[in-house]
């Protein structure tokens, strides 16, 4: 007995007629007739009663449809779900991130695009607050976040930790040391950005002073890296403050230190409930990354 046999069987039954059943299978009517007829064959009944004026289900024919029925609308299921498995296995994974990705997370997007299925990244940059919409309307799969540790309606999953860094002048007593406190900075003015430009990262550094038991004054608001470092270089002392995206630009009179504490730890916000295919291959892929960094 072979499938199409039993989706013809339905067919005729369903439109009341061969000719019919053809026309809607877009195949020829003898090779509908003829499967039918090799299926009551195999199952030794009348499926049909057959005259020139009509074609009737007889009271075997009557009791094998639901169950062909069932057979056939089973084997469309099965034919939904693999395509649905199909298309998650091509795995295109909708990520948002901010303007620039660091090392981390560079290394684990390359770890997704060799693995075993490969998986496509469609990245979107976006602001913080546009990332989490996106998230929740369903226009991304997740979002890579820095800092913030939970948000309305995702879950918010840790991914890697970052240190910090540091940029202060070159002459700077501070400057020939590897790693830098924060109680080594308490005095010296600190260049941060306005709060509402970057809430986590601000609201981090100031439970860090508070944690030191510091309060370093407030020099010049943090700009863009670039002209800040710029700025720090050629005014008086100052120091600022941030996570390394790439190599950080040569300045002439400025060096960079890892700061102790604190680090910053990346997150994946995505929606509650089970993680979708491509979001499950990042976890996998973050984990997997992590991993090679400990040996």
């Amino acid at each position: 007995m072979e499938l199409r046999q039993l989706v013809y069987f339905v067919a005729v039954a369903d439109e009341g007629g061969f000719a019919r059943a053809a026309q809607r299978l877009h195949i020829v009517q003898p090779a509908v007739s003829q499967q039918v007829r090799r299926l009551e064959r195999e199952l030794n009944v009348q499926l049909f009663d057959r005259s020139t004026r009509h074609v009737r289900l007889t009271a075997a024919g009557e009791r094998l449809l639901p169950e062909a029925r069932e057979i056939v609308a089973g084997t469309e299921r099965v034919r939904r779900l693999a395509a649905e498995i199909a298309h998650e296995q091509e795995s295109v994974l909708r990520l948002s991130a901010g303007p620039a990705l660091g090392e981390a997370a560079l290394a684990v997007l390359d770890r997704l695009r060799t693995s075993e299925p490969p998986v496509r990244v469609r990245m979107s940059k976006l602001g913080l607050a546009e990332r989490l919409d996106a998230v929740r309307a369903g226009t991304a799969h997740a979002a890579l976040v820095r800092i913030l540790a939970a948000a309305p309606g995702l879950e918010m999953v840790p991914l890697w930790t970052e240190p910090l860094y540091v940029a202060l002048p070159a002459t700077h007593p501070l400057a020939a040391a590897p790693e830098v406190g924060l109680e080594d900075l308490a005095e010296m003015p600190v260049r941060l950005a306005p709060r509402e430009r970057n809430p986590p990262f601000v609201d981090l550094m100031r439970r860090a002073f508070r944690s030191a038991g510091i309060s370093p004054p407030m020099g010049p608001e943090f700009t863009n890296l670039h002209d800040t470092l710029t700025d720090l270089a050629e005014a008086g002392p100052s120091w600022t403050v941030f996570y390394r995206v790439g190599q950080p630009p040569e300045v002439t009179g400025v060096v960079y230190r890892e700061l102790g504490e604190p680090a910053a730890t990346t997150y994946l916000a995505v929606p509650p409930g089970p993680p979708a295919e491509p979001v499950r291959r990042l976890l996998d892929a973050a984990a997997s990354a992590d991993r090679a960094q400990r040996r």
